[in-house]
C-alpha cells in the first residue's frame, strides 16, 4: 500500500476477470490535511493508485501504469460525508498488459470511471 492506512479494504470478489470491491477510506488520513482542509477531497490519483493496487492483489503481481485511454471525475469522494466506495474493475490481458475498466461509486453515485492499461513490473523493462 502506496499511502499508510490511506483506505481499508472491506470486500473483494474475484470472477471472470471483475473484481467487485468494497473500501473505506480513512477521513482521519493526513492527506486531507492539504486536499483540502475542512472540505476533504479525495484526490484522483489516489482512486488510481487503489485500484492498481487491488488488481495487483487480484493478480498476485506487481503492476505499472502504462497508459490512462480515459479518465473521467464526476463526483467528488468526500469521506467526511461518505467514506465507503464501491469499485468493479473489470479486466483482459492483451498483448499490451491488462486493459482494465473501472468504475467507482460513493453511496450509488459514480465518481470516477478509468480505462487504463496496467503491466507486470517485471515485464515493464522490455516494453
Amino acid at each position: 500500500m502506496l499511502l499508510k492506512n490511506f483506505y481499508n479494504l472491506d470486500r473483494i470478489s474475484h470472477q471472470n476477470n471483475v473484481l467487485n470491491c468494497t473500501i473505506t477510506i480513512n477521513k482521519d488520513h493526513d492527506i486531507f490535511k492539504g486536499h483540502f482542509p475542512g472540505n476533504a477531497v479525495t484526490p484522483g490519483v489516489c482512486m488510481m493508485q487503489i485500484i492498481k493496487e487491488l488488481l495487483e492483489k487480484a493478480l498476485d503481481s506487481e503492476l505499472i501504469l502504462q497508459s490512462v485511454q480515459n479518465a473521467k471525475f464526476t463526483s467528488i469522494i468526500n469521506p467526511q460525508i461518505d467514506p465507503v466506495v464501491d469499485l468493479i474493475i473489470e479486466y483482459s490481458e492483451t498483448q499490451q498488459g491488462f486493459a482494465v475498466k473501472n468504475i467507482s461509486k460513493c453511496n450509488q453515485t459514480t465518481a470516477l470511471k478509468l480505462n487504463a492499461l496496467f503491466v507486470r513490473a517485471s515485464e515493464s523493462n522490455e516494453n
